[in-house]
């Protein structure tokens, strides 16, 4: 534990950060399942709208630091691939 007051309070902020990017990273991971979920189901249309979704929330998480730039390009890529299989 930090004695000095300015090392005390880093310690809260990045308690505070660290939430805020966990809170970040399960909405990323829980919009990409449900994108996979709807094209496990044939969902072309619902698939659609939650590929957009992904994607957003992909480009918001590297805009925000929390992923970085080529991560999200390589998952988009990946959802791309995986949406343009069940519309083909």
């Amino acid at each position: 534990m930090p004695n000095i007051k300015s090392a005390k309070k880093r310690v809260l902020v990045i308690e505070k950060k660290t939430l805020i990017n966990q809170m970040h990273k399960t909405a990323l991971k829980t919009a990409i399942k449900r994108f996979e979920t709807a094209v496990a189901e044939n969902k072309a249309d619902e698939a659609k709208t939650l590929f957009d979704e992904a994607v957003s929330k992909l480009d918001k998480g590297v805009k925000q630091g929390i992923l970085h730039k080529n991560t999200a390009a390589r998952k988009k890529s990946q959802l791309a691939l995986k949406l343009a299989k069940i519309n083909a």
